[in-house]
């Protein structure tokens, strides 16, 4: 009588097991399908960012010209204002 208490009972803790080996293994597809999902973003990024040297150097020469006005016109309101 105890061997059959004891194969029902390792019965219920195999299935318990597999139950949480199914939610386990549940959740590792859904974070391999997220994790994909973020690998397949980050090449898209990869590809907006060639154009990023261009851009800088596009930038580079838009804040030196933006530079050069400022002083020109800084030294002509120097000029206009009464010195000490």
């Amino acid at each position: 009588m105890l061997w059959w208490i004891g194969n029902i009972l390792l019965l219920v803790a195999a299935l318990v097991a597999v139950a949480l080996l199914s939610r386990l293994l549940g959740a590792v597809e859904r974070i391999r399908k997220a994790s994909d999902d973020i690998l397949a973003g980050g090449v898209a990024a990869i590809g907006d960012l060639e154009t990023t040297p261009a851009l800088l150097a596009q930038t580079d020469t838009t804040v030196a010209e933006v530079a050069d006005g400022a002083v020109r016109y800084a030294g002509s309101v120097a000029k206009l204002l009464p010195g000490e």
